[in-house]
């Protein structure tokens, strides 16, 4: 079987709000009025497409928050998203390699973020087989497009992965393509998965 896993709220716990109230604290802008003002719209979607720079994304958010910050004041607010890796879920992800399946991710994301959670939770990339990210295939989830190019590059059929996301649109864009996906609201459910589907681990492919 083919495993493919989220980052963010998957494998690493994520709050935006910790982003902003970074920003907040180094522009001396009022909370309220950053939150009215932030948007993940197009300059985001973009960036996490490989399709701007580093420099030209953090202009923009900020001229759309209408705050300034430096690049680097930026930086350290943009990556306070991360809080801390699931370590549960990193166990199982080497517990279905061992098992002989394949585990990889598939991830929306950007360079500022890849180069931090690489550098700070080096246990992911030891525990993963390949990476597909959207800055480096120039799309992004839920396009259905994505996840046929993995299935593709993976050269399996839908029906031999399974799929885990935070975002329940991804789930069914996922589920569109064929994949067995599973939505991921709270901590709980990955572990939860395995307890009750035992013969994914006991099972090569």
């Amino acid at each position: 079987m083919l495993y493919i896993f989220d980052i963010g709220n998957v494998i690493i716990d994520i709050d935006f709000r910790r982003v902003l109230a970074v920003w907040s604290n180094l522009s001396g802008t009022p909370l309220a009025t950053l939150t009215s003002k932030f948007l993940l719209g197009e300059a985001f979607e973009k960036y996490e497409c490989g399709q701007i720079s580093d420099t030209e994304f953090a202009e923009r958010m900020c001229d759309e928050m209408e705050v300034s910050l430096s690049f680097e004041q930026f930086v350290e607010g943009w990556n306070a998203i991360f809080i801390d890796a699931r370590q549960e879920v990193i166990e199982l992800m080497n517990e279905l390699r061992a098992q002989g399946h394949r585990v990889v991710v598939l991830s929306n994301t950007n360079r500022l973020h890849f180069e931090y959670w690489s550098l700070h939770y080096p246990e992911i990339k030891a525990s993963t087989d390949f990476f597909y990210l959207s800055q480096d295939l120039g799309m992004r989830k839920p396009n259905l497009d994505i996840f046929n190019y993995v299935l593709a590059a993976e050269g399996i059929t839908a029906a031999q992965a399974i799929f885990f996301d935070d975002i329940a649109e991804n789930v069914e864009a996922a589920e569109k393509s064929g994949i067995n996906a599973i939505h991921v609201t709270d901590r709980r459910v990955i572990p939860d998965y395995f307890k009750t589907h035992d013969f994914t681990l006991s099972s090569k492919n």
